[in-house]
């Protein structure tokens, strides 16, 4: 750990260090040999995973005066933010107010710059309320600021696995890159990662799916630039039913393009398409999400070719920021100390260890056979929580989880799922592993009301 301005409990000048010294039998359960391992970093936390779960957890443990390594499969932070660029930021405003924290904080970063990078608009779709749109590209450059701020070591395009245990804790993890494997001590694990691949490996329980083991499609998304707004949304129907069933009726539309879910990009005369789901898709298979994402490729072109031929606005439109892969809804639910219910949201229920609200509609989008939900979770002014305990293992002490991974059932996962909840859920995590490593104590041991105290003193609106 290290106070503002020291280099850290372990105070390398690299980020990095060739291994040297007597070869660690623990590696070799790990299936590794020594020549093969180039590099060994120790830190006291590492963040698997830089989506805004990830960010959020980066940040907050950096600002606890952490050593803190990010390690993102990617090139870009942001996760969905990465993968679906001009995504919004949607839920972030239970009863119309702003869930707080550094989502708050981000969101108020863009909407300073000159010019203004992110503002609040009204959702199009019923029972979301307001969301924040942005611009992706400044995005980024704003997270990647503020990770720099809190001192984050953060290393792109470099995969974590192979977790190795010591008794219940997670002693090290194995790390890939461009130059070979690395492994990382770390005094706590932070799985960030979407698909829980670390907790996994860790022997943490999860659900893939619901019961049946079904999955919410997966998504393509592009923009289109060069449509007239005054044009394009002329008749106010969100999903342009008229036109996509025409285009269905065709042969020209995927029988699921039946609603065209458009909006306005951030910038003028952008649209925002969110379309193009591909049903039955392991988000946890390379293989079936290189398919998925060809399979949204051939869409994608088919429905811009529609747009521009038959619904006004578009004549002179072309496609950009099509998404390097398709955006991933849902794969594992970790089993935590608590699995928050359908029933838990309905209820509104406000735990004492509530550590973000939401009222996010049940977004449930064409798992299995099914068609897209997006009906209301909770009365009209009213609101739930999440409890800490969500965020918890049962078992292994170094370990805490957040974002997609999330112990909830299928239904409260609808809704919980949200960027704005997800990077708050981060934000949680990472200032619990502060509160855990300077006690010295498994992360079990942590009283869910201590943190939820201090999310209430970082900025988060609707906690107890």
């Amino acid at each position: 750990m290290k106070g503002p301005g020291e280099t850290g409990a372990f105070p390398f000048l690299e980020s990095y260090f060739p291994v040297a010294g007597p070869f660690p039998l623990s590696l070799a359960t790990m299936g590794l040999k020594r020549d093969t391992i180039r590099a060994e970093l120790r830190c006291d936390v590492l963040v698997v995973g830089g989506g805004t779960a990830g960010f959020g957890a980066a940040v907050a443990a950096g600002r606890q005066g952490l050593d803190v390594v990010l390690m993102e499969a990617g090139p870009r932070v942001g996760g969905v933010m990465a993968f679906c660029p001009g995504m919004p930021w949607g839920g972030a405003y239970p009863c119309g107010e702003i869930i707080g924290g550094l989502i708050a904080e981000l969101s108020d970063r863009l909407a300073g710059l000159s010019p203004p990078a992110a503002e609040k608009r009204p959702c199009t779709l019923a029972n979301f309320g307001p969301e924040i749109v942005y611009d992706p590209d400044a995005a980024q450059v704003v997270m990647c600021e503020m990770l720099e701020e809190a001192g984050v070591r953060v290393h792109l395009n470099t995969t974590v696995t192979a977790p190795q245990m010591a008794g219940a804790r997670i002693e090290m993890v194995a790390f890939c890159d461009r130059h070979g494997v690395g492994i990382v001590r770390p005094g706590i694990v932070l799985d960030c990662s979407g698909d829980g691949d670390v907790s996994a490996e860790a022997g943490v329980p999860f659900e893939l799916g619901d019961a049946a083991g079904r999955m919410m499609g997966v998504t393509l998304s592009f923009l289109l630039v060069n449509a007239p707004w005054e044009m394009v949304f002329a008749e106010g129907d969100p999903y342009f039913t008229r036109h996509a069933e025409r285009g269905v009726a065709s042969g020209r539309l995927h029988p699921d393009l039946a609603r065209i879910y458009m909006m306005k990009g951030f910038h003028r005369n952008t649209v925002f398409c969110n379309s193009v789901i591909i049903r039955g898709i392991d988000g946890t298979r390379p293989a079936e999400i290189a398919r998925a994402t060809q399979e949204g490729r051939r869409r994608c072109r088919a429905l811009v070719a529609f747009l521009c031929d038959e619904v006004p606005g578009f004549a002179d439109a072309w496609m950009t920021n099509l998404g390097p892969t398709v955006g991933v809804r849902e794969t594992r639910k970790l089993r935590g100390l608590y699995r928050l219910t359908g029933a838990d949201v309905a209820a509104a229920t406000r735990f004492p260890d509530g550590i973000v609200a939401c009222a996010n509609p049940i977004d449930d989008v064409m798992r299995g056979d099914r068609g897209m939900t997006h009906d209301a979770a909770v009365a009209d002014l009213t609101y739930y929580t999440l409890p800490f305990r969500c965020l918890v293992p049962a078992a292994i002490e170094n370990l805490l989880f957040a974002g997609r991974n999330v112990s909830a059932d299928p239904v409260a996962f609808a809704s919980i799922r949200g960027m704005p909840q997800c990077m708050a859920m981060g934000q949680a995590i990472g200032t619990a592993a502060a509160v855990a490593l300077r006690a010295g104590v498994p992360i079990q041991d942590i009283d869910g009301r201590e943190i939820a105290a201090r999310m209430k003193a970082q900025g988060l609106w609707g906690l107890a």
